[in-house]
Order: structure tokens, then sequence, then C-alpha cells
């Protein structure tokens, strides 16, 4: 195992199935939450069930976040590793002329939705877990009602936030522009698809982004306190 993280080809599958499970649960992620624009009550009911499923909690909970810190450590391994091979001042000099700019600024697009995970566990996933395991409340209530709907427009009233969480998904958006065609090559499969696969995955880097975009700014917008 050690020998195939070692690799370069190794490092870039890797990187690639670490990739394609966390957009999976991009999807499943927009999925619950675009039920928030659409029926308040089902986002609750879906919540709790994700919130209290044991499956959810103890196993597959671990293996997303794990996920996550594998991902970008490993996007930031691989993009040392390119700049040693190739040399920082002829990137800089040669990238654009055979690149495009989000493939040659992944690693900071890659940044920016790291502090955005990171404002986002503050949001959600901390207070989530102070209520269940510290307070010790795995109700899910609050004065006798579901309280997941109540918090989400709560942290989109918010202009500053809302505006992180924009250019955020947008620089996720020319992330995953180049991400996904890359998790394909890496494994091997855009032999013959190459096309399908990059029109696939532009309108996934659009369709995706611009959903979270438009859930936040429909809270922010109509649901303004």
């Amino acid at each position: 195992m050690g020998g195939f993280f070692k690799s370069s080809i190794g490092r870039k599958v890797a990187m690639a199935l670490s990739a394609f499970f966390l957009m999976f649960f991009l999807l499943q992620h927009l999925f619950i939450n675009m039920l928030s624009v659409f029926s308040p009550d089902a986002f609750n009911e879906v919540s709790h069930f994700m919130g209290t499923n044991p499956l959810v909690q103890y196993a597959l909970q671990p293996v997303l976040i794990f996920a996550v810190v594998f991902h970008f450590v490993m996007g930031f391994i691989l993009e040392l590793k390119n700049k040693k091979a190739n040399g920082v001042a002829y990137a800089r000099n040669n990238g654009a002329a055979n690149s495009t700019w989000s493939s040659r600024n992944m690693i900071y697009s890659g940044l920016v939705i790291l502090a955005f995970i990171v404002l986002h566990f503050i949001d959600f996933w901390i207070p989530e877990i102070n209520t269940k395991y510290i307070v010790g409340d795995m109700s899910g209530l609050h004065n006798g009602e579901f309280r997941y709907y109540h918090e989400l427009v709560e942290k989109f009233q918010n202009p500053l936030r809302v505006g992180a969480y924009v250019i955020s998904f947008v620089l996720l958006g020319l992330h995953l522009a180049h991400g996904f065609t890359s998790a394909f090559q890496s494994m091997g499969s855009t032999a013959g698809r190459k096309k399908n696969l990059q029109a696939f995955g532009k309108a996934y880097s659009i369709i995706v982004p611009l959903g979270f975009v438009i859930i936040a700014l429909f809270h922010h917008l109509f649901n303004n306190h």
C-alpha cells in the first residue's frame, strides 16, 4: 500500500477516487438543501433522519471527513510534486499556453474551498455535534419543532456570510470544471468518451454550485427577518 501512494499514478488514482466520492456527496447534499426551498417540512424530516441515523453518523460521516482531509492533503502533495518536477519558473512562464485558468490554479481554489468548509463546519456541523453529543439532545426539536430549517435560514441573514458562500461556490465550480475530467483521466476512462465526459463535467460544475448559490440567495432575499 505504501508503494501505491509513493507512485505518481497511485497518488492520482487515490485523488480521483476521493474526488468521485466527494462529488457524489455534493449531489446528495444539494438535493437535501434544495428541499429547504420547496418544502421546509421535508427538509426538516430528511435532515433529522440524516442527523440521527446511526449508519450516517458513525460510518458515513467519519468516511466523509476523512475523504475531505485526504483529498486536500493529496491535492497539495500532487501540486508540490508537479512544481518540483516541472520547475516553478517554467510553470509560471508557460502554463497559460496550453492550460485553463482553473487547471493552473487548482491549489488556490482548493484553499478557498477548504476555508469555506471550515466556515460551513462552524455554522452547522459543530453546533449540531454540540447539541447532540455534548448537550445530549438527540430529539432535533426546538420549542417543540424541528430546528433544522430555522437554523439554516438564520445563517443566511448576514450578507457577508452569503457573499462568502457565493464566492466559494463560484470557485468550487471552477475547481470542478478541471477536476471532473482530470479524475476520469486518472482512472483511464476518457478514451473514446472524452467529449461526453467533458460535457457532463461542465454541466455538473455549473449546475451543482449554482444550485447552492440559489439556495443561499433564496433564503437571504425571501426569508430575511
